[in-house]
């Protein structure tokens, strides 16, 4: 992902550090990016220059200008040997007389005296304190070119983009090599100082109309990589046949030694060795939720395919394969040529296939058995093994962190011993960047850190301009705002955790009974069915892209492995929070005379796969804990939640603490035009054309 601090408006960069919470933000993220603790000088100098910078704005006029801070331009300019080449501030606006983006990079400094280091050039100084340095502008010449060059996240735009330094404790005379006459110069080459703070802003006025710039950061952030269209659309711009992803970074090197191992050991469908070439590699690619792992796996899937090779891409989630059939278009025979599932490997297929590509393989069960299958039909070895059995090349993406059933075994050391079993060369990725969430590694880490997914007390949620928390005060509310951001035009669900009966449909209407009760508020979950229900209610391997899906409450299991713009998110009793920490419980039901089903006798969990008798207390925390990180990280801009449990509501509320920072309440009203992408219906099935390229087009948006 490209390095990024922070995004607002001036005014709400202000408005954050009044409230002492902007400095411990950009030093939690600096932490988590570069590995070290900022600087006390660093940590001066975001305190004292970027509030500066700030406030000149806001004086000027132009407090709606965004302020990116501390961002590499591409993720391949983050990947860079040595510390990626970070630029202090990237202004963001709208150019008052050329109606297109307006950019102004910006480099801050304190310094307060500057002398020559030879008398013949300006581009060497000497910083009492710090030694001989470049002339600012030397290193906003480098960003400059980042940034607008053919790679950099401007190119493609109607764009103004020039640079400045700003040394706004310092004065002309105290700092006169860097304004002299022989000084660089150049679009990126200005310098203010204190005694020309007046002319700064006349000229932030010229650069940035004062509507501010929240759709041109849009785009930037796009550009960048921090914006992510959902898997889904994706697919449905690919047909399905080939991809458009954009590959990034990590990802894009992974994918290539995927298939340039690929292109080394399989034979090649027009010219077949004369030796087979017996040798079998696994790939172990781990990473967690939002890494694109999926989008690695289709994109491999699409280009070995069109390279002739037998492929076939395998996962544990009906939801995740339903959603992908139901969305995407694809008909039931075409659908099962392409797409699978683990189970589906008992007997290995003949010939073997290429490749198979095991998405979610943290979903691995020990054995693929089935109550409804016959003797002979159940697998009788480790399921693990199947699947290296059905390929030469298998390909594995596992995030253990989402395992949130107990007879789900997938994990490392699984695969790597089936892999030196069958004495196959184990090759292993790690992925970082995070491209769900609104691209948020800092949402992602908060949402860890509450749970107790990850050790260390959580700190109080700070707005980065990238993902959005609220929490309600009754389900009334939570309700009321997810349909509100799904009747603007959001996607949008509802999803619980497992605290309530669940009830099948009912008679021959298939009528859905509404287990979910908080109080007068009653919701039926998704449908426990293969078919449609009463009023249209869908089946629940597509729950969460159909239409209807909004009348239901979803839980983990028809939740993981998908996104949505909004998500609303229930917990209830299994997770309270009592005497400062977690305490997990496992409840009752009584049976309901009236109504003639189950109701809440003890409030609790109710999941039957983690019942007393399954799993033990530590594993069942364990798996409640996993159950809510999949439900918290399925928005890909704002997460609302509400507890049904008052004291663990006000621990949401103290962590969250207050919402409204202007507006960075993404709702779909308040998204710049670029960023309400409406999700694509799904195509008619057999309307799809095969394709053989896949090659993205140039014109195509940046994907996960």
């Amino acid at each position: 992902m490209s390095m990024l601090l922070l995004r607002l408006a001036a005014q709400d960069l202000l408005t954050l550090n009044s409230r002492r919470r902007m400095v411990p933000h950009l030093a939690a993220r600096w932490r988590y990016f570069r590995g070290a603790d900022a600087s006390l000088s660093e940590r001066s100098a975001w305190a004292e220059s970027l509030v500066s910078l700030a406030q000149d704005l806001v004086a000027a006029g132009r407090g709606n200008v965004e302020m990116i801070v501390e961002c590499a331009a591409t993720v391949d300019d983050d990947d860079r040997p040595g510390d990626p080449r970070l630029i202090d501030v990237v202004l963001v606006g709208h150019h008052p007389a050329e109606a297109c983006v307006s950019v102004q990079l910006v480099e801050l400094k304190r310094w307060s005296t500057v002398t020559r280091v030879e008398q013949a050039t300006a581009e060497l100084v000497h910083v009492p304190g710090m030694g001989r340095k470049k002339h600012p502008a030397l290193q906003l010449r480098d960003h400059y070119e980042a940034f607008t060059g053919d790679r950099g996240p401007l190119h493609g735009l109607d764009f103004e983009c020039g640079g400045f330094a700003y040394l706004h404790n310092a004065t002309d005379a105290s700092v006169r090599p860097l304004v002299d006459i022989d000084a660089p110069t150049g679009v990126y080459a200005r310098v203010y100082t204190n005694d020309r703070r007046e002319q700064l802003m006349s000229d932030l006025r010229k650069y940035f109309s004062p509507e501010g710039g929240a759709s041109e950061a849009e785009l930037l952030l796009m550009n960048m990589g921090l914006r992510n269209t959902p898997l889904l659309d994706a697919m449905i711009r690919s047909r399905g046949d080939d991809t458009v992803f954009t590959l990034r970074g990590r990802q894009r090197r992974v994918a290539d030694e995927i298939l340039e191992t690929a292109s080394k050991v399989l034979p090649d469908p027009l010219r077949p060795a004369l030796v087979p070439d017996e040798r079998r590699v696994v790939f172990l690619v781990t990473g967690g939720a939002g890494t694109g792992k999926s989008a690695i796996g289709l994109q491999i899937k699409a280009e070995l395919a069109a390279g002739g090779h037998t492929v076939k891409y395998a996962s544990g989630s009906r939801a995740f394969n339903g959603a992908m059939q139901e969305h995407v278009g694809y008909g039931d025979r075409e659908f099962r040529e392409t797409f699978t599932y683990f189970s589906n490997f008992v007997r290995p297929p003949d010939p073997s296939l290429d490749v198979l590509i095991c998405d979610e393989a943290h979903r691995l069960r020990e054995r693929s058995t089935n109550r409804f299958w016959k003797p002979e039909h159940q697998g009788t070895k480790p399921q693990v093994d199947e699947l290296l059995d059905a390929s030469r090349l298998t390909v594995f993406f596992l995030d253990e962190g989402q395992s949130v059933r107990p007879n789900e075994v997938g994990t490392v050391d699984l695969i790597k011993g089936a892999a030196q079993r069958y004495g196959a060369q184990l090759l292993q990725y790690n992925l970082r960047e995070q491209f769900r969430c609104g691209g948020s590694d800092a949402y992602v880490r908060w949402v860890r850190a509450v749970l107790g997914v990850t050790d260390g007390e959580p700190a109080l949620w700070t707005p980065d301009g990238l993902m959005h928390i609220e929490v309600a005060d009754s389900p009334e509310e939570l309700e009321r705002t997810i349909r509100a951001e799904a009747l603007a035009g959001a996607s949008a669900r509802l999803v619980a955790g497992y605290c309530w009966p669940w009830t099948k449909p009912i008679g021959k209407e298939r009528r859905l009974e509404p287990d979910v009760r908080i109080g007068d508020w009653h919701r039926p979950w998704n449908a426990d069915s293969d078919a449609f229900c009463e009023g249209g209610a869908p089946p629940s391997k597509i729950w969460s892209v159909h239409e209807n899906g909004l009348d239901q409450v979803g839980c983990v299991y028809t939740a993981q492995g998908l996104e949505w713009d909004w998500c609303g998110v229930i917990m209830g009793e299994d997770m309270v929070r009592r005497d400062g920490q977690w305490v997990f419980r496992r409840g009752k039901d009584r049976k309901d005379p009236e109504a003639g089903v189950k109701r809440v006798a003890v409030p609790g969990s109710f999941d039957p796969k983690v019942k007393a008798g399954s799993v033990d207390d530590a594993e069942f925390a364990r798996l409640v804990r996993h159950a809510y990180h999949v439900l918290m990280t399925r928005a890909s801009r704002a997460t609302v939640l509400y507890s049904t449990d008052e004291e663990t509501r006000s621990y949401l509320k103290e962590l969250v603490g207050q919402v409204q920072v202007h507006g960075l309440r993404p709702t779909w009203e308040n998204l710049p035009e670029e960023a309400r992408v409406p999700h694509l219906r799904r195509p008619r099935r057999g309307s799809r054309k095969r394709r053989q390229s896949v090659v993205p087009r140039s014109s195509d948006p940046r994907l996960f």
